[in-house]
């Protein structure tokens, strides 16, 4: 299992840069941004510092969307990246929420995040693709390679997801709908021709180390709002009774609204309906050992990465614990001698 780390951009940006750096240093492989660009800084910028500053990480957006960049541009982000620090990037791409929603706009559709799919990555692999009518093809991205992970909760994303994409992330560490989610996706894309074990799978949840059941929850208590607001689609779209596990859509009953000036922070004052339960489910709380087991739930599920959110106080504590114990204890057992 492959582990990484998810920040948001706030100033400073050295901050950033130092936490991306750290997070190498302790094992992580991957580090992961938020792309929301009035919320906060401008992801793509910080990532030609991140990656000047490391080594080996590989570096994207957690998640990206089709609406606030034109798609080429999003490519040629990428594949530039790729020509100064050596293919260490990756992209993660959703419908879009805060980043549309701020700016009163909607969600992708999913046929437009279908197609957005195919024209960065084929532009970003050095493939021509087609765009307006037109043929087009950076002359000067040889090499470049990138591979795509999607973003998805409901039925018809998940399809989507198992279709094309290279990876899905599952924005939340309960096992049972990481079953259910992985499951339909597995499904699709066997279904779309495609080999099921070469999708990759990505759990993306708050990680907190720490004693205080109390307060690592109301530091986490925020991603059972965010979460809501794609859960709040959902329902609006299938209806109560769909598919969808209840232990997904039930939660969001009391949700009263979302102030997306708080989005993704400890004390959202708008996620004050997520129960307990819900903060233990969807985020890993607790000890190394709790840690490690429910990852080992996660990992004989098929999970391939598990990517932390750091939105608390206890970020550098919570690395340094997984580097020295979470993260060798998922390792695969290499002996010197036999």
């Amino acid at each position: 299992m492959d582990f990484g780390v998810v920040l948001q951009t706030n100033p400073p940006a050295s901050r950033t840069v130092e936490l991306a750096r750290l997070a190498e240093t302790h094992g992580f492989s991957h580090v992961w941004t938020f792309d929301s660009h009035l919320l906060w800084q401008e992801p793509f910028v910080i990532y030609s510092a991140i990656l000047a500053a490391t080594r080996k990480v590989m570096v994207g957006p957690m998640v990206t969307n089709p609406s606030t960049r034109d798609w080429t541009v999003i490519a040629s982000l990428f594949a530039t990246l790729n020509e100064m620090y050596g293919n260490r990037t990756i992209c993660g791409i959703g419908r879009g929420d805060s980043a549309v929603r701020t700016l009163h706009g909607k969600p992708s559709n999913l046929a437009t995040l279908r197609e957005s799919v195919h024209v960065i990555r084929e532009l970003a692999n050095d493939r021509a693709v087609e765009v307006n009518g037109a043929k087009v093809h950076f002359p000067w991205s040889r090499g470049s390679a990138l591979d795509i992970w999607v973003a998805a909760y409901g039925p018809l994303a998940l399809k989507l997801t198992g279709e094309v994409g290279d990876g899905f992330i599952l924005q939340l560490a309960d096992p049972d709908i990481a079953a259910w989610t992985i499951k339909v996706v597995r499904d699709a894309a066997e279904q779309a021709g495609r080999d099921p074990d070469a999708v990759q799978f990505c759990v993306a949840a708050p990680m907190y180390v720490g004693e205080d059941r109390d307060h690592m929850r109301e530091q986490c208590r925020w991603f059972g709002g965010m979460v809501g607001n794609h859960v709040a689609d959902i329902v609006a779209r299938y209806g109560a009774d769909s598919s969808v596990p209840k232990a997904l859509t039930d939660y969001i009953a009391g949700r009263q609204g979302y102030d997306y000036n708080e989005h993704g922070r400890a004390g959202n004052t708008h996620a004050a309906f997520v129960p307990d339960e819900i903060v233990e489910r969807f985020c890993i709380l607790g000890s190394a050992r709790e840690h490690v087991e429910r990852l080992e739930a996660l990992r004989d599920l098929g999970v391939t990465q598990f990517a932390g959110y750091l939105q608390h106080d206890n970020k550098e504590e919570t690395m340094r614990v997984y580097g020295e114990h979470v993260i060798p204890a998922l390792a695969t057992p290499v002996v010197a001698t036999a």
